[in-house]
């Protein structure tokens, strides 16, 4: 079972390389407005998407500029936000999402997208989004349901292209 997990998930990787190059570009180049300017990146991670916020605060090597987004937290013009959850019509996360739009505030996300046209949600919301491409498991389970769901290993995937991107554009700025 390892071994396929293994498999599906490189497959994954490399899903995620060819469909959202260009798309971790654009979400970098928003961010990076943050670092380059007066602002903080703030990141807020839904449920197991804290993964991402600790990477980014805690990690080894923790993203310049960055900071956990509290309830408290008081954001400026200068600030951006990076909102990641596993599917893209969270209600958190959404929730989150509007308080940002109707502040002007610009965001970033990252969520598997699920097509539901009856609900808001990140991708419609955010100024820039990344899919994580994982909505079920990636493997068929003993009783036909799907299992091994790596949405926070799909979203420290995406968020490390982000990360190496927004070292890139500060480079050039230095």
């Amino acid at each position: 079972m390892l071994k396929m997990f293994t498999t599906q998930l490189a497959g994954l990787f490399n899903r995620l390389f060819d469909k959202e190059e260009l798309s971790i570009e654009d979400e970098a180049r928003l961010l990076a407005q943050a670092a380059v300017g007066e602002g903080k990146i703030y990141i807020k991670g839904f449920k197991e998407m804290g993964a991402v916020e600790m990477e980014a605060i805690h990690g080894a090597e923790p993203l310049a500029h960055s900071a956990l987004l509290m309830d408290e937290t008081k954001l400026t013009d200068a600030d951006r936000v990076l909102i990641v959850s596993r599917f893209s019509t969270d209600e958190e996360a959404v929730g989150l999402a509007k308080r940002l739009v109707e502040k002007g505030l610009p965001f970033a996300a990252i969520s598997g997208a699920v097509k539901d046209p009856g609900k808001e949600d990140l991708v419609s919301l955010a100024d820039a989004h990344l899919d994580t491409k994982v909505l079920k498991g990636l493997l068929p389970g003993e009783d036909g349901e799907r299992v091994g769901m790596p949405t926070s290993m799909a979203a420290l995937y995406l968020y490390f292209g982000l990360k190496f991107t927004i070292e890139e554009i500060l480079e050039e700025y230095e």
